[in-house]
């Protein structure tokens, strides 16, 4: 008797077929398919409060933000993820006609979780890094006031970090102050 086990490799073309008839998101990274998890209340309420902060501030420019429901998609390496918050300026980009996979953010954000805050720190960053029009990726943490800024300067990527409530998140690309104090606003930490 022979045994088949699960298929652990797909194209980009059979995940996108996939994950838009999935109940569930997954992300997509070198073939495999990786099922994403549920976020906790508070990694919500900040994800919401970033959102919405951003959205008031740029409601007069040509850039819009949008939540973790816009895929987006890295290469020459395919890989596809579900940022918490991604801002992009102009037109959007898109893969397809389908109108669900974003080509063109400008800043990238990602609430860290204590399971995937390694993954989004480094190698999620390093696809990230990959997208031609990224200009800056920010961390938020969600178990206390921590935003890691990074912005990208020539062919370097500078690094503050943020952890005083009073501080402003100054995100250059889109030229907008984010207060840290807005970001935290209804979490009790």
């Amino acid at each position: 008797m022979s045994s088949i086990g699960a298929r652990t490799h797909f194209t980009p073309a059979e995940y996108l077929v996939l994950e838009r008839k999935a109940i569930y998101k997954s992300e997509y990274i070198n073939g495999e398919i990786f099922a994403m998890s549920g976020a906790t209340l508070t990694h919500n309420l900040i994800t919401v409060d970033i959102a919405t902060e951003l959205n008031i501030l740029l409601r007069e420019s040509e850039c819009r933000v949008v939540t973790n429901d816009l895929r987006v998609r890295t290469s020459p390496d395919v890989s596809y993820f579900y940022p918490d918050v991604i801002v992009y300026c102009d037109e959007p980009k898109f893969e397809d006609d389908s109108f669900d996979t974003l080509l063109n953010p400008v800043i990238i954000m990602e609430v860290l979780s204590p399971s995937t805050e390694e993954y989004d720190r480094n190698e999620k960053f390093e696809y990230y890094k990959r997208l031609s029009s990224l200009k800056e990726y920010i961390l938020v943490a969600q178990d206390k006031i921590s935003v890691e800024h990074y912005v990208i300067r020539g062919a370097d990527w500078e690094f503050t970090t943020f952890e005083d409530p009073n501080e402003f998140l100054t995100l250059s690309t889109i030229k907008c102050n984010l207060p840290l104090k807005n970001i935290y606003r209804r979490v009790d930490l």
